[in-house]
């Protein structure tokens, strides 16, 4: 399959590998997970790769199952790609590894784009906050349109609308940034209008904590 290498190892950690371990492959996996992207789309989030390097590797991803090239065909001639079933399987195994990640003593410079922003709500979602939280709120960022719904005992997030979202965010993505990394509060980003929230009170409250929650930063126990 396209040259692929393979570490003829019949464990299953080593045939995980054989599909995914490739360069960028887990990275075109994780902006997927929030729905389908166009190729432009998926090579502007992936800073760094080329164009013929993100070509191999979903069409790599795409011989192995993992991803489907939908054609939405005339007029737009628009190829869209998305996670297949066995793709999306996947989810648990990046949020738990973003989780890990995140730990790492490096910090490499960059700025987190906003399906990484809004994947680290789905990694930090407490189950326990379910029902406080409950809703159906939207993420206006610029040019792209999230809907996270709250439910069941989890969160749900997906590049999309809704009808009649509870409460609804819009802003750009540098003071999204700001207010999620402490920069900025979430009142001075609503005063100077960089940032607009609708909606009743209570469920902006609730978008708020949603997007704040995960962060916040974990106070460090006191050194005897």
């Amino acid at each position: 399959m396209s040259g692929m290498r393979s570490y003829g190892d019949p464990c299953g950690v080593a045939r995980g590998l054989d599909v995914i371990g490739e360069r960028w492959a887990l990275l075109v996996v994780r902006d997927l997970l929030l729905g389908p992207r166009r190729f432009n789309d998926l090579l502007g989030g992936l800073p760094g790769v080329s164009p013929n390097v993100l070509s191999q590797r979903l069409r790599q991803l795409t011989e192995h199952g993992v991803v489907h090239r939908r054609d939405l065909g005339p007029p737009t001639r628009v190829h869209l790609y998305e996670l297949t079933e066995w793709g999306r399987a996947l989810e648990p195994i990046l949020l738990q590894f973003g989780r890990w990640g995140s730990q790492s003593p490096q910090s490499p410079e960059g700025a987190l784009g906003i399906d990484s922003l809004l994947l680290s709500i789905k990694a930090a979602f407490d189950p326990a906050r379910a029902a406080a939280l409950r809703g159906v709120y939207e993420f206006h960022v610029d040019a792209d349109t999230y809907l996270a719904e709250v439910a069941d005992g989890a969160v749900q997030i997906r590049r999309g609308t809704a009808p009649e979202p509870d409460a609804a965010l819009t802003t750009d993505i540098d003071t999204l940034r700001a207010v999620c990394g402490h920069q900025i509060t979430m009142a001075a980003a609503l005063a100077s209008g960089a940032l607009r929230l609708t909606g009743d009170e209570p469920a902006q409250r609730r978008l708020t904590d949603l997007l704040l929650a995960p962060f916040t930063p974990t106070p460090r126990p006191a050194t005897p």
